[in-house]
This record gives C-alpha cells, structure tokens and sequence, in this order.
C-alpha cells in the first residue's frame, strides 16, 4: 500500500502548475510596450489591461504580464494609442498584415495624448504569421453602433471588444474592435 501512496503523491506533485505574474503600469504607451516586450523575453504572456486611476501613479495603463510551465512560444508585442478613430483604423490595418493579433483593449488617459484608445497586439515570433483584418467602429449612438455591428456581422466580422472612449471628434463614442481572418 505504500508504494501506491507515494506513486499517486508524486503525481500530485508532478500535476500542480505554478503562475508568476508581473505587474506593468505608465501613463506613456511607448514606455508599456517597451516593459511588455521586455517581460515577454523572460517567458511572460499578455494576461490583462486595464486604464485608469491608480493610487500614486494618476491616470495609466495597468497590465498584467503571466507566466507558468506551459507558457507557449516567444511573444512580441505592439501597443497602439490614439484619440482619432480614422488613425486607428489605419494603425491597426496595417499591423493585421503583419499578423499582429488582437489581445486587449482599454481607454486611458496617456501622459500626452489625453483621453486614449488603446489597443494592445501580439504576435508569435515561432508561428508564421497570420494576416487578420480590423475592422474599428465608432459611434455615439447606440442605433448606430447596432447597425454597424449588424453589417460587419454579416460581412464575417467577429466582435474583439468594446468600450467607451473620449475620442478627439465624437465625444464619448462607443468603440468596438471586430476582425476576420485575412484577404
């Protein structure tokens, strides 16, 4: 009997998985990918985002790199940020053809920028990349936004995310992020 008892704690110990985490907040994007990509060379992946206000930083981006044993291949990350939805768009067109995939979105108020969209990309440097197209909807009404949606709906878009953002000719406007695989 013992032997089984030692044989079924080993697994236990084998099966137990472990996370370590890393925590990132700036209020400048260009600062956030750099950390990011940083915490990606030592193994961590995109966990989550989130903007707004901190206890003693003031407005930022917070991000929560994770890593564990069965942490996938070698990551690279973009950030995107801008209060003009037209330069988004363009922005995010471009990285789709480099195969940069959507990961998370949040709104925040930037060092220099103001109120920002911003949207965070990655791309795994051990796969071949896969090209996606974006496409970024902006309205504030929400009749609008449920006909767009509608139309990107059927022209084989996939609703990413959504929220709400100051941007630099709509006021509060509702974004939403949808993609399709590539042309």
């Amino acid at each position: 009997m013992k032997p089984l008892l030692v044989l079924f704690l080993s697994v236990l110990a084998v099966s137990a998985e472990t996370f370590e985490y890393r925590l990132l907040a700036t209020s400048k994007t260009s600062t956030m990918e750099k950390e990011m990509n940083q915490a990606a060379e030592s193994g961590f992946i995109f966990a989550t985002v989130m903007g707004g206000q901190t206890a003693f930083g003031g407005n930022e981006a917070v991000v929560v790199m994770a890593k564990s044993s069965d942490t996938p291949g070698k990551r690279r990350y973009k950030l995107l940020a801008t209060s003009k939805t037209g330069t988004m768009q363009k922005e995010l067109n471009e990285a789709g053809q480099e195969g940069w995939q959507f990961r998370g979105q949040t709104v925040f108020e930037s060092a220099f920028g103001g109120r920002e969209v911003c949207i965070i990309l990655e791309r795994d440097s051990s796969a071949p990349p896969a090209v996606v197209e974006y496409r970024l909807l902006a309205t504030s009404k929400t009749s609008t936004m449920n006909k767009e949606l509608a139309e990107a709906g059927a022209a084989g878009f996939q609703l990413l995310s959504m929220g709400v953002g100051k941007t630099a000719f709509g006021g509060n406007e509702v974004v939403c992020l949808l993609s399709k695989s590539g042309k």
